[in-house]
């Protein structure tokens, strides 16, 4: 929002106050001041020129000579490329050695052999934007009023010589954007008196508006009231050039003396207006209605929109003229022959105006406010403003009486609050006259029963309806700054890392360890990728009004989102890939209201793990490569003794040969595995393996601290085991049949050995252990090893069909 310093200080008193310290007051008082600019700072010998005479460049086809009255005893020759410069009109010249926008300085020279002293400019050259400059001076310069005097600065014509506040409006203060919300604002701060615009509407008597318009609307809850105003016999032309610079300065492009009063009265009063033509509307009927399926409307930028349910839409009683509260139709707009304008007044519904915006991306000045909320309790003193200001600028009449869809008024709120309520929460010793004053300086009506304010709240701060509101309000003016200022108070503890948090940090520094990155992901998925790489997916959690299909479901595995980095990181040619992610996942509970969340810790590889070099080949992951991470993982946590990896088919998502389960005893805490190579099709990745585990239940398992034992100083001794056995039986169904017999003095097992061929016999192959064994008390015998591998021996024969070879 930006605001003229100028023109708010016609609304409210501003004597002795600057703009900077304005703008400072502000901030520190909850609307935030992003910049305050001086449109003329950095210009300088910028003057009025009256342009006397006029002929075409001998040696130019584009080009013009000009003779410029500057104020000077001599005229001043000046070649100028602008289209439509001529005679007899007042101009902006650069002088020379003047400075105009971007820092650029104009001397005297030759153009095309003739000299120039100095420059004609167009408002670009002043640093206007191209957005607000007038059409008709779009691609050449401005003119001036008759009436500006050669010679004098431009600045002041223009009102370059205002300070323009740009404000920081959050959705919370719609209020201030508008002037007199803005006025009202700085009114309650300095606690000054405030003076708004008024206009007396003028009728004409002989003519009635129900023998021109009528209005209706079909839903009150989209358009809770619809007011229409004709104004006949107007003439449609430039603006005066207070309310062009005015607009300009406002961020806002001139169009007509009525279209820019409908931009004036939006900036003064916060109130949206659209202008149509009357004699283009096609009936005396107005109707507001929702738009059907496939309904179309060309909009004032000339664009064929497809319109749905979801648009609120004015029409003639049957064919749609304007898009609601967002843009009016190309077919009914003002133009210079327009002689009757038919002027909308409304209140829309924020929310279908918002999705309307967004969905054709049209959000305006307009759309912007209703989004946001309006002052209702102006609508009808904006409308009888508008009409009569259009009158008095175009030379027409207001047609006697008012269009009205229904009569619509909104009662003051009501809030009450205790002064120990205000005190206690703000840490002061505010008494009643203070409290008093603070909303009488913001035009709060309030009785006082002993310490209890009740106060009414109008219709223009609709940011207020409770009690913390009040508080807040009493604090900005009270002043931010004033509060005091405690320490806080009560013994103070030593903090410490929970159990959880230590292990968790443990965690991540093992994995970092091992040469995986920490990856964040959105927990925010899409439907099919929330319930992937889960045992037994929930029912999913669906968010109320996602931002996008790809975001609307919470994700019960994290799987998924380390995928999309991979993909993301492979696109991009980045060939070596380890990443891990803690967060939590989300799942449906029968019973709860609330979903259940469960940290989790995933990890995924892919790509080449170790570069090629003079004296090794490079190395790919594969699943062992992870297998082991978590096997160190695991022993960080001292659940190695107790760890298993059973191979599993159960998770669809991951390769049926390739992925296994892992447990704790009878407790199953995640898988691991390659991803399914039609998974990873669809996904865009190569050849990728995962794992993911409840951290939750892997912190609760894990030993609060390591065991540490004495190294041994007795011998061990090494058996080496060799097996011939059926394919389908596992290594992890071998290794448990060996602790299970192997006997207290077998501390390592270790496979170094598989082989499979024609030769061993269909679906058979060879695996060799080395069993390690010793005693930390006394020196092993050769028999109490012999007798230990027997047994062994004799299980696996006997147990798993295992010949010992």
């Amino acid at each position: 929002m930006l605001v003229s310093y100028k023109w708010l200080k016609q609304l409210v008193d501003l004597e002795g106050i600057s703009p900077i310290e304005l703008s400072d007051k502000m901030s520190r008082s909850g609307i935030e001041v992003e910049d305050v600019v001086v449109p003329e700072e950095g210009l300088k010998k910028i003057v009025v020129g009256d342009v006397k005479e006029c002929v075409p460049h001998p040696d130019s086809d584009h080009l013009s000579i000009c003779q410029v009255d500057v104020g000077e005893e001599e005229i001043y020759q000046i070649v100028c490329g602008a289209p439509n410069v001529r005679a007899d009109k007042k101009v902006i010249v650069a002088l020379p050695n003047s400075r105009i926008t971007g820092n650029v300085k104009i001397k005297k020279g030759k153009m095309r052999g003739e000299v120039s002293l100095g420059m004609i400019c167009s408002l670009d050259e002043l640093g206007y934007s191209s957005s607000v400059v007038p059409k008709e001076y779009a691609d050449g310069i401005y003119f001036l009023p008759d009436e500006a005097i050669p010679g004098e600065p431009v600045f002041s014509y223009l009102e370059m010589d205002d300070s323009i506040i740009e404000l920081s409006i959050t959705p919370n203060r719609a209020d201030a954007l508008s002037l007199r919300g803005v006025a009202h604002e700085v009114a309650a701060i300095y606690d000054r008196k405030i003076t708004f615009p008024t206009k007396e509407l003028v009728e004409d008597t002989a003519s009635n508006i129900e023998d021109y318009i009528s209005v209706s609307v079909e839903n009150t809850d989209d358009t809770p009231t619809y007011r229409m105003r004709v104004i006949k016999d107007v003439t449609i032309k430039e603006s005066p050039m207070w309310l062009q610079t005015l607009l300009m300065n406002e961020g806002i492009r001139p169009i007509n003396n009525v279209v820019d009063v409908t931009n004036y009265t939006l900036l003064l009063y916060g109130q949206p207006q659209h202008a149509f033509d009357y004699d283009k509307l096609g009936s005396k009927e107005i109707k507001v209605r929702r738009a059907t399926d496939n309904e179309s409307l060309v909009t004032l930028d000339e664009e064929e929109r497809t319109l749905t349910t979801e648009n609120i839409v004015i029409t003639n009683g049957e064919k749609t003229i304007a898009l609601a509260g967002v843009m009016g139709g190309f077919d009914s707009e003002i133009t210079e022959t327009t002689t009757t304008v038919a002027l909308e007044t409304a209140l829309f519904h924020p929310t279908v105006t918002r999705r309307t915006a967004k969905s054709f991306g049209l959000s305006s000045e307009s759309s912007k406010r209703f989004e946001r909320g309006i002052n209702v309790s102006t609508i009808e003193e904006a409308s009888a403003f508008s009409a009569q200001m259009i009158a008095e600028l175009g030379g027409g009449v207001v047609v006697s009486g008012e269009a009205i869809s229904n009569s619509y008024e909104k009662e003051d709120v009501v809030v009450s609050i205790t002064l120990t309520k205000i005190n206690r929460s703000l840490g002061t010793e505010l008494s009643k006259e203070d409290v008093t004053r603070i909303f009488n300086s913001l035009g709060f009506k309030h009785e006082v029963d002993n310490e209890t304010f009740i106060v009414s709240i109008p219709p223009r701060r609709w940011d207020i309806s409770i009690e913390a509101d009040l508080v807040e309000e009493v604090a900005r003016i009270y002043g931010y700054d004033n509060l005091p200022s405690t320490l806080p108070k009560g013994s103070s503890v030593a903090g410490k890392l929970t159990r959880t948090q230590r292990l968790t940090r443990s965690i991540r520094k093992q994995l970092e360890g091992n040469g995986l990155y920490e990856a964040i992901s959105y927990m925010l998925t899409t439907p099919e990728l929330a319930t992937k790489f889960v045992l037994e997916p929930k029912g999913t959690i669906e968010l109320d009004l996602p931002m996008s299909e790809e975001r609307s479901v919470a994700r019960q595995s994290l799987v998924s989102g380390l995928l999309k980095n991979v993909a993301y990181n492979q696109a991009r040619k980045q060939n070596q890939i380890a990443f891990y992610e803690v967060g939590n996942i989300f799942e449906l509970v029968e019973g709860d209201v609330l979903p259940k969340e469960t940290k989790h810790l995933a990890m995924a590889i892919s790509g080449t793990w170790a570069n090629k070099t003079w004296d090794s080949p490079a190395k790919s992951v594969d699943f062992y490569t992870l297998k082991g991470i978590v096997e160190n993982l695991f022993n960080l946590l001292g659940l190695s003794d107790e760890l298993r990896f059973t191979s599993s088919k159960a998770y669809k998502e991951m390769h049926p040969g390739r992925t296994a389960q892992i447990t704790i005893g009878e407790t199953v805490l995640g898988f691991v595995g390659q991803v399914h190579p039609q998974v990873a099709k669809e996904m865009e990745i190569n050849e990728t393996y995962v794992c993911e585990l409840d951290l939750a239940l892997l912190c609760e398992l894990a030993k609060e601290e390591p065991t540490y034992k004495e190294v041994g100083k007795y011998p061990s001794i090494k058996r080496d085991i060799a097996l011939l056995a059926d394919r389908e039986i596992s290594s992890q169904e071998i290794i448990d049949v060996i602790k299970d017999k192997g006997g207290k003095y077998l501390i390592d097992i270790h496979l170094f050995d598989v082989f499979e061929g024609e030769k061993l016999g269909a679906n058979k192959k060879s695996l060799a252990y080395s069993l390690i064994f010793r005693n930390d008390e006394a020196t092993l015998v050769d028999e109490d090893v012999t007798k230990a591998v027997e047994k062994v021996s004799e299980a696996l024969q006997t147990t798993l069909n295992i010949e010992v070879r």
